[in-house]
């Protein structure tokens, strides 16, 4: 019988009774799967086909002369599963050695393209792991500056993770780095701790309350910039007029931004500063929702922010909060 087909409840069956009737002399584990066929009332193939399946999933394990154990799961998991980690790591730093391989060639390839021939300025990369290949080729390749828009809260671990040697690195060659954030992003201590690194190194960070545009800018020559309805794709961008109006966006950013410096006590109020945002989104009536998407930070915070507005003017809703708000601006005005 193939191990594919064999029940769960079969496997569950053979494994709850080997974990708690294991039998205390030894023998070969087919004579074990007779046994357990007749103890539950299970076909022969069938008790031989799942006590196969278990033994290659590692929660059976067959110790010298013979016997069958139990295996705890999470201890057959580490078992199996870090092998396949390691190869897919293996399998992934072999695909980006030959992407680098390749990529090496391009010199070569835009040097031969005649002036005539256009390059193709707009590409569509419409997956994240292609997207952060491109990423890092274009950061590795970079001589002079690297210009980054990160709205939202602050970033995941998995990406300051893949992003902090990257970086570094950059830093390290004499790379300029100006970074913006949002406000919240501060709140976060993994953000917070990628920005002392990499500041050691000369890069600049600073934050705005409202949302802005996401984009990497390279050199001034390529930039990389979100797909609207694809959160996994990205746009590569080398058509030097709109590569210039981005790099025109990230200097009025920044201009508007406040220094992100750890470890001082020289930091805006970030809490009154999304308090004061949250009056005027309110004021323009934009829901909760909306508000901390466009502020990133999550909804309960911006809930919690709302709440304690409404309370300072007596509102008894949103509605009313906004209509209260709007009427102290004007009175101030």
């Amino acid at each position: 019988m193939d191990t594919e087909t064999v029940s769960r409840d079969v496997l569950i069956d053979v494994y709850s009774h080997v974990l708690n009737h294991a039998p205390n002399q030894e023998m070969e584990h087919s004579v074990v799967s007779a046994r357990l066929a007749e103890e539950l009332s299970l076909s022969r193939p069938a008790a031989e086909a799942a006590v196969e399946y278990l033994l290659t999933r590692g929660l059976l394990r067959v110790l010298s002369g013979g016997r069958l154990i139990a295996v705890p799961p999470d201890e057959a998991a580490s078992e199996v599963l870090i092998p396949l980690e390691r190869e897919i790591r293996t399998r992934r730093a072999r695909m980006d050695r030959t992407r680098r391989d390749l990529m090496s060639f391009m010199p070569v390839f835009e040097a031969s393209v005649s002036p005539q021939q256009p390059r193709n300025q707009f590409q569509l990369i419409h997956n994240r792991t292609d997207v952060h290949s491109v990423i890092a080729d274009l950061t590795g390749h970079c001589k002079e500056e690297i210009l980054t828009a990160q709205p939202g809260g602050g970033r995941e671990e998995s990406v300051l993770a893949e992003a902090v040697p990257r970086d570094e690195d950059a830093l390290k060659r004499g790379v300029r780095m100006k970074v913006l954030y949002q406000h919240a992003a501060r709140l976060s201590l993994g953000t917070s701790a990628y920005v002392e690194r990499i500041s050691r190194l000369g890069a600049h960070v600073r934050t705005l309350d409202d949302r802005f545009t996401r984009m990497l800018v390279f050199d001034r020559k390529a930039a990389v910039i979100p797909v609207p309805d694809n959160p996994h794709a990205a746009a590569l961008i080398q058509q030097p007029h709109v590569v210039a109006l981005l790099v025109e966006v990230h200097e009025r950013l920044w201009l508007a931004a406040e220094p992100f410096t750890v470890g001082t006590s020289r930091q805006p109020d970030i809490t009154e500063g999304l308090r004061q945002t949250i009056i005027r989104l309110l004021i323009e009536g934009m829901t909760d929702a909306s508000v901390a998407t466009r502020l990133g930070i999550s909804v309960r915070t911006c809930r919690r922010h709302v709440a304690e507005i409404m309370a300072e003017v007596g509102a008894q809703s949103r509605l009313q909060a906004g209509y209260l708000l709007a009427a102290q601006e004007r009175t101030r005005a």
